[in-house]
């Protein structure tokens, strides 16, 4: 049955396989919105992720029978890592399911946990697509399928997080847990809640995955019809049921953040301390600073729950943080087709810190006019308006393109 006890098993159990991971103090952020900032440092797990936490347990606590039938697993890569590392260990075989679009970076981390014990197979746009093949593999195969987040064992592994923040601070007033289906922050929760009632739980999901919050809103699963795949780590159309009752019963709060927020806090956490997240890693963090200085005085931990992100990821986030911020914009601007247009846009529109950094013709041919697409980064955000009305005083035509145009998901 899960409760602080099953926990505390776990802990018994990862103790000989996991890092007890640091409680990093925030020296940046603490003097930024006077509080005492610490992260937890998932990312320093063997697998860097706490996934390994909720996995190891699960499949260390099946019967020998059952363990050597083999596990199932789907995932957009944590997890995945996780059982794969438990597989070596145990020495039995697993089938690993991913979604098609699980970067390379992570697929090769499973190869590389599984030594030759798993098998992987690449299934669906998402987790949500992954997971219903793996089920009905598990099945077939009379394998066990071993749940990322709706497992009592799995919840039980995640929460010794909770149970090592405890032994590490005298005082703790909020923790912010990034959500995916909800298991980590299911485990956290029954941890620090159980010792520590009056902290608060507060849970961050990226928009456009944040089927926590649209289920609490509406009071039920929600199962959302769109799924935005940036924070792959968190992309889950619907949480389970064992944690939406969990997060009701515990949960003080969930914050969502725009997927440009969780980007820049990605490049802010690399340039400053060092740190390198997977996008849902960074997630806590933007939560925290969303609420901008709403913890001040109190002792506040921001879990980092995994960093496991592939290097050829950081031009698309960047990109997604200069837009977020700001600082670049993209536009379709009609030019007269005749010589000297290009050079007036550049004398009389461009600012000294502004910068084309895209620039095609969309369609050229005999007409007076044709558009172009031009992407313009800006030094600082308040210099875009400002180029906005020197074109509009030039007398160029243009149209600021915005999500809601198709053109944008062809540039971002």
């Amino acid at each position: 049955m899960l409760s602080l006890e099953l926990v505390k098993e776990a802990y018994r159990v990862l103790e000989e396989v996991i890092n007890h991971t640091p409680l990093q103090f925030i020296e940046r952020l603490s003097e930024k919105y006077g509080a005492k900032v610490y992260f937890k440092r998932e990312d320093l797990q063997p697998v860097r992720s706490y996934k390994i936490r909720g996995a190891y347990f699960k499949i260390s606590n099946l019967p020998e029978e059952k363990r050597k039938r083999g596990v199932v697993c789907a995932s957009a890569g944590n997890h995945a890592q996780g059982v794969a590392f438990a597989c070596k260990k145990h020495r039995i075989k697993g089938v690993i399911f991913m979604p098609v679009s699980t970067p390379k970076q992570k697929i090769k981390r499973v190869e590389y946990f599984g030594n030759g014990f798993v098998e992987i197979k690449l299934a669906g746009e998402n987790y949500d697509e992954a997971k219903k093949e793996a089920v009905k593999f598990a099945k077939e195969k009379n394998m066990v399928f071993v749940h990322p987040f709706e497992d009592e064992e799995v919840i039980a592994g995640q929460g010794t997080i909770g149970l090592e923040i405890l032994e590490d601070l005298e005082k703790i007033d909020a923790v912010f847990v990034p959500i995916g289906g909800g298991g980590l922050i299911s485990g956290v929760s029954i941890a620090l809640k159980s010792v520590l009632p009056e902290v608060k739980i507060i849970g961050v999901e990226p928009k456009g995955a944040d089927s926590m919050k649209e289920s609490l809103e509406k009071g039920e699963l929600v199962e959302l019809e769109k799924l935005d795949t940036f924070v792959d780590g968190v992309a889950v159309k619907k949480v389970g049921k064992l944690n939406f009752e969990l997060v009701k019963k515990y949960v003080d709060d969930i914050i969502v953040v725009p997927e440009g927020q969780v980007a820049q806090v990605m490049i802010d956490l690399y340039q400053n301390e060092g740190i390198i997240t997977e996008p849902a890693g960074a997630l806590s963090v933007a939560g925290f600073e969303k609420l901008n200085g709403a913890f001040k005085g109190k002792t506040v931990v921001c879990i980092i729950s995994g960093g496991n992100n592939d290097l050829l990821r950081y031009p698309e986030i960047l990109e997604r943080a200069l837009i977020w911020e700001g600082r670049k914009k993209y536009f379709i601007i009609e030019f007269y087709q005749k010589p000297g247009q290009l050079k007036k846009f550049v004398n009389e529109v461009l600012g000294p810190g502004d910068d084309i950094v895209f620039f095609e013709y969309v369609k050229k041919n005999n007409k007076e006019k044709g558009p172009a697409l031009v992407g313009i980064e800006f030094e600082k955000k308040e210099d875009a308006p400002k180029m906005i009305e020197r074109m509009k005083g030039a007398g160029f035509k243009f149209k600021e393109l915005t999500r809601q145009d198709l053109s944008y998901y062809l540039l971002v």
